[in-house]
Order: C-alpha cells, then structure tokens, then sequence
C-alpha cells in the first residue's frame, strides 16, 4: 500500500507499507525522523506525525492514553496522532501525513 510523508523541509517521500504493519515502522523503513523511542509502547510522543486534513476522519479514533501523550507532543493539533498507533489497513492505502518542525530523531545524532 500507498504512503505519503511530507518532511519538515516540504520534501514528499512516497513509500509503501504492509497492511498489519505500523505507520511507525513504515516511516523508519523509509528513514524517516520518527524517533519512537518507547517502540510503540505509547509512552513518548517522538513518533508525533500531522495527518492530511483528508485523511484523519477516517482513521479510528485515538485512544484515551495516546490522547494524554499527544498533549505532551510539540506543536500538536487537531489532526496530530502518534505513528506508532495507526496501523496500516487497505482502506488507508495513499495516507498522507506530514512530520512536524519540532520532530528530533536521536538515533541520527
């Protein structure tokens, strides 16, 4: 399936995914700056990621705890959600998100 990353810079990387998979580990595959320090254990925010206005009704609704993580992410809006709890599905096949200015990968310093 489809993905569209745009980078803080504006650059868009288009990559795929594997249904079942993470949007986490998909943007890691195609290294991108999505930290996830916790690996997806929701107890960070450095997987933070902005989803196209398009796209963001038709994802599951955020849990109650990622909630609580993402008041703790940097320049979060109505539309931010953490990567490493979108799972991939057909039905999202050409996601686009946007990763924000704030983002800081440290596993590239």
């Amino acid at each position: 399936m489809k993905l569209r990353f745009v980078t803080p810079g504006g650059t868009v990387i288009d990559t795929s995914g594997t249904p079942g998979d993470s949007l986490l580990r998909a943007g890691q595959g195609a290294g991108l700056p999505l930290e996830g320090t916790c690996e997806g254990q929701m107890a960070c925010s450095t997987c933070h990621v902005l989803v196209a206005n398009e796209w963001f009704e038709r994802l599951p609704p955020a849990s109650e705890a990622e909630e609580d993580m993402l008041d703790l992410a940097a320049g979060a809006r109505r539309t931010s959600r953490l990567a490493c709890q979108i799972e991939l599905t057909e039905t999202l096949d050409g996601l686009t998100v946007t990763i924000p200015s704030t983002a800081h990968d440290m596993r590239t310093r």
